[in-house]
């Protein structure tokens, strides 16, 4: 990452009030950048904007729903008109309707469908317009381990891996401009998310993890900030050669 061009330091994460998003909002304010903190409740980015206040840097709380066309493109206006053109997007946000395939209903199913891929789509081309003027730009999807197939889970799974595909055409897309584009696919990483299905399974948190855990070659489970050090990668002026990439942060061999 240049320290030389201010049009270069400003990121947008998408679902950043907790979890992985807040994870990857800190981690990249910390190498420098001016982070707008996406989520459907403005009010939720609060915790996210003071951590990387309180830790020197400059975040902007935005309220979005990210599956909405107009808002997506207000969102991103307000970044641009608050902090300046976005060179880098983080695609995080992302919700769970699980249920197996004879109980899902299309509104489950339509749901996972629109934040997660839906949303990635209108960001990217809400983004995009400004960092093909700049001549550079990063575009980081998060998908997950869940693309290749995952019980109760085909609007997840689908969404997650229709997001692979969407990183590998925006990079053959964008790429003569200067804009790269990634994938992060996580494994079983602990967030609020992972603890609220131990919840649904009526198991604690620490039991549904350590099952997770004894399968995964590295013998643990993944923490949100295993998955900020993997976009930070992919945001380095250094990772510039690298596009249309899948990578999967899961403890051991996935794909």
């Amino acid at each position: 990452m240049s320290e030389t061009n201010p049009a270069r330091k400003v990121a947008v994460v998408t679902g950043a009030a907790r979890g992985i998003g807040a994870a990857t909002a800190a981690r990249l304010a910390r190498d420098g950048f001016a982070v707008a903190v996406f989520d459907l409740d403005e009010a939720a980015c609060a915790s996210t904007v003071e951590i990387i206040e309180k830790d020197g840097g400059r975040a902007l709380a935005v309220g979005c729903d990210v599956s909405d066309p107009e808002q997506a493109e207000a969102g991103v206006a307000e970044v641009v008109a608050e902090l300046g053109a976005p060179a880098v997007l983080v695609n995080n946000a992302g919700i769970i309707r699980d249920n197996l395939i004879f109980k899902m209903t299309p509104q489950e199913f339509d749901a996972v469908i629109g934040v997660h891929l839906r949303g990635a789509f209108l960001m990217a081309k809400a983004c995009q317009k400004h960092m093909v003027d700049a001549k550079w730009g990063r575009i980081i999807n998060m998908s997950s381990a869940a693309a290749l197939g995952n019980r109760g889970q085909s609007n997840y799974s689908s969404a997650k891996a229709g997001l692979q595909a969407l990183t590998k055409t925006l990079a053959i897309e964008l790429g003569p401009f200067g804009v790269t584009s990634n994938c992060v696919a996580p494994g079983f990483i602990a967030t609020e998310m992972t603890a609220a299905t131990a919840e649904r399974m009526g198991i604690t948190f620490e039991e549904f993890t350590g099952r997770y855990a004894t399968s995964i070659p590295v013998r643990r489970v993944g923490a949100p900030e295993d998955i900020a050090q993997a976009v930070s990668y992919f945001a380095r002026e250094e990772a510039g050669f690298v596009s249309g990439q899948v990578l999967y942060v899961a403890g051991g061999p996935k794909g």
